[in-house]
């Protein structure tokens, strides 16, 4: 049960922000937290996977912070939201045999995490009369969620 709840809140980081989920489900296969040795996404584990996810995630976080960024809630940016948190998902749950299952939760998760989360950044930017602590906030959210989902998950 403990896995389900993982995949749904592993999708939810990635509705927040959409690479930091699987640079921590690589991370994770990297450092043996997350056993995939013999699964089809083993290759995550791999040092170049782990460099670009993790490049890919830095790069998120500082694009997030400019002004032209679309919404999280345009269709492409939606997408490969609901795309990187079913990866994620099925990326914890593998190792259990029910990735398809991962999958589906870990894309509800990443549904909930982008409605949710750009309503609670709205509202936090109104609060503070300013987007980028609210950004910072969700940032310091998302990744320290994702570092605790895979530890916890092992």
């Amino acid at each position: 049960m403990a896995l389900y709840v993982f995949a749904l809140l592993i999708g939810v980081v990635a509705g927040l922000r959409a690479m930091t989920a699987p640079a921590a489900a690589a991370w994770a296969t990297r450092l043996g937290w997350l056993p995939l040795a013999g699964w089809p996404l083993a290759w995550l584990g791999g040092l170049i996977p782990v460099l670009i996810l993790t490049a890919l995630a830095a790069l998120e976080l500082v694009g997030d912070q400019l002004p032209q960024t679309p919404s999280r809630k345009v269709p492409v940016q939606f997408g490969t939201r609901i795309a990187t948190g079913a990866f994620s998902g099925a990326a914890l749950m593998m190792p259990s045999g029910h990735w398809l299952r991962g999958a589906a939760i870990g894309a509800v998760g990443a549904v909930i995490g982008t409605l949710g989360g750009a309503e609670v950044r709205g509202r936090l930017a109104a609060r503070f009369g300013q987007d980028r602590p609210a950004a910072l906030i969700e940032d310091a959210v998302a990744i320290g969620g994702a570092l605790a989902i895979v530890a916890l998950a092992r």
